[in-house]
């Protein structure tokens, strides 16, 4: 997708209008348009923060998203810029700038928890934007991530809590800090520190019990275990207060050199480290999915539920296995229309035929569905390849009853004419009409492609004609009463015979039909468990990498905890050993 053609400037995604959130329309045209995977950074932050500043440079354009110059917020709700990856040519970035949040303007902000709980849900980088330094006032005005268990469900059922996050951890999107205006030196005890340790340092829960402790751990603790991938870059200002206002029509000379440098940095890392959006199951989300979670998420807001995750993808799930059923036919009926000449020769060919486009379409369902729960979307494909299968069953017999219908037509006409005439009506004529009979059924079964219908349309006619021929026989002089009756007798013979020999003939049709019904279900079998195991060893991948980030953030709080514990022990055994030492003695002068 070239943003040059499709998207030369953001447009409003998510609308917030009288504190109601709705989606935009158009948006989500632009959304249902992107096949690609997607790398979705939403950036949030206070208002006038220079949010805009720093996703304009994501864009690689000095202008589209509303900067402003002013004490107003111009963001409203959430926008939205689609731009190719400039790294990844096969997937696109999906740009997300929203409303500054604590505008005095909104009275509330109700309206700002649930535009950054979106940003949270929507996106696979965050960036939180913030001025100065990390101290207290910052993690105060970073509250809505201690509120993101109050309005976002991992699944329908469970009620989640900060101390259980893995649930949250498995879809949340890696952290990024921005920190603007950044004065400080990057230092711990004299000795020079990276951002990211900056922000580690600053992450780090305070040992006591009080509820003063606890407010303080909160949104620390929130951060660590919602967001255990996190990054921190900080930003020197970039122009004197007073040209802030100009910031978009500076050329970077005008810059500080060391903003610049740092801007780069920042848009380096998020093009190499930002991942494709993606939900559980290692499902990779392109624009139509993207779409869908929009709508989901905020017609949930909109009704007074809480975005639930696990809803979410079954929605999703809803749509695309029934959009993968479609699609599954549509490869079914292009196929089979391309490469099926009825009728065919036996009832063999064409389910051999069927058989190998029908494993095709099952395995274009089996790599688009995801989630289908009780298998309810493959038994509605099971059911309608079956349907199929057996409307061009029926299409054959009709196409080879047609086409010997009409064989014997024309090669018979020749005979039926001749009887009319009456040449076989005299002395030695039902010899002669045997003969003839031989030779144009001789003539009849010679011709290539008449199908499964080919002998049973063969005895029919010839059982029609039955009345004239017996006519015929016994009109014939030269025939004793003994010779009528014995050719009766052959005639019934040969009858019998070939209605032995259709019943034969129906009898293994049906088999084929059987042992076709199974083999479409072990075909459906073998490829769902294929897929069941792959889903499995992706499930246990997940929670492999949860546990993982568990363990590893329950040993730095014991780290830390063991770290806070030998301090308070050196501070007590220091104490100790003061009160212990014996008094000194005084020196007097007698």
């Amino acid at each position: 997708m070239a943003s040059e053609t499709h998207m030369p400037s953001p447009v409003c995604l998510i609308e917030n209008v009288n504190k109601n959130l709705k989606v935009n329309q158009e948006a989500l045209k632009i959304l249902a348009a992107i096949k690609q995977p997607v790398v979705v950074v939403a950036i949030v932050g206070l208002y006038r923060t220079g949010k805009s500043y720093l996703m304009n440079k994501l864009a690689g354009k000095k202008k589209g998203f509303s900067l402003g110059s002013t004490v107003q917020s111009h963001t409203k709700g959430i926008w939205m810029w689609c731009v190719p990856h400039p790294l990844k040519p096969t997937q696109t970035l999906v740009l997300l700038d929203t409303e500054g949040l604590g505008d005095v303007e909104k009275g509330d902000n109700q309206n700002d928890a649930w535009i950054f709980a979106l940003a949270v849900l929507l996106s696979s980088t965050f960036v939180y934007n913030s001025m100065g330094t990390i101290n207290q006032q910052a993690m105060d005005q970073l509250h809505y991530v201690t509120e993101l268990t109050e309005r976002i469900r991992a699944n329908s059922s469970a009620v989640s809590e900060v101390e259980d996050s893995a649930d949250f951890v498995s879809f949340f999107p890696d952290f990024v800090w921005t920190l603007r205006d950044f004065s400080l030196d990057l230092e711990v005890n004299g000795q020079p520190i990276t951002a990211d340790q900056y922000l580690e340092n600053s992450l780090k829960l305070s040992p006591g019990n009080s509820q003063k402790d606890k407010n303080y751990n909160l949104p620390r603790l929130c951060i660590r275990k919602f967001f255990p991938r996190k990054k921190c870059f900080i930003f020197d200002r970039p122009v004197h207060r007073k040209k802030l206002g100009q910031l978009e029509a500076l050329h970077d000379d005008c810059l500080d050199p060391d903003f610049v440098q740092q801007v780069a940095v920042f848009c380096s890392f998020i093009f190499s480290h930002s991942k494709i959006k993606t939900l559980s199951g290692d499902l990779k989300v392109n624009g139509p999915r993207l779409e869908n979670l929009v709508l989901t998420y905020v017609n949930a807001i909109s009704s007074g539920d809480l975005p639930c995750m696990e809803n979410a993808i079954l929605a999703l799930a809803q749509i695309e296995n029934s959009a993968a059923v479609q699609m599954a036919i549509a490869h079914y009926d292009e196929q089979m229309g391309r490469k099926v000449q009825l009728p065919t020769e036996t009832l063999k060919e064409l389910l051999d035929l069927h058989r190998v486009v029908e494993k095709e379409a099952i395995q274009l369902f089996i790599k688009s569905s995801f989630k289908d729960i009780d298998h309810l979307f493959q038994k509605k494909l099971a059911e309608q390849l079956e349907k199929r299968r057996d409307d061009y069953c029926k299409q054959n017999l009709r196409a080879s009853s047609d086409r010997c219908s009409a064989l014997l037509q024309d090669i018979f006409s020749c005979l039926e004419e001749e009887v009319k005439q009456g040449i076989y009506s005299k002395p030695g004529g039902y010899r002669l009409l045997l003969h003839k009979t031989q030779e144009l059924k001789k003539k009849y079964l010679e011709q290539p492609r008449k199908g499964i219908q080919a002998e049973e349309t063969l005895q029919k006619y010839l059982m029609s004609k039955e009345s004239m021929m017996d006519s015929i026989l016994q009109t014939d002089q030269t025939l004793t009463e003994k010779e009528k009756e014995i050719e009766v007798e052959r005639v019934k013979t040969e009858s019998a015979q070939a209605s032995a020999k259709m019943l034969e003939e129906m009898q293994i049709k049906n088999q084929q039909l059987m042992e076709q019904k199974e083999k479409s279900y072990q075909e459906h079998v073998k490829q769902l468990t294929e897929k069941m195991e792959k889903d499995r060893a992706q499930l246990l991948q997940d929670q492999d990498r949860v546990l993982a980030i568990k363990l590893q953030e329950q040993a730095q709080l014991l780290k830390e905890g063991f770290q806070n514990e030998s301090k308070r022990l050196e501070a007590e055994i220091a104490t100790l050993r003061n009160r212990m030492q014996p008094p000194r003695k005084r020196c007097t002068i007698s």
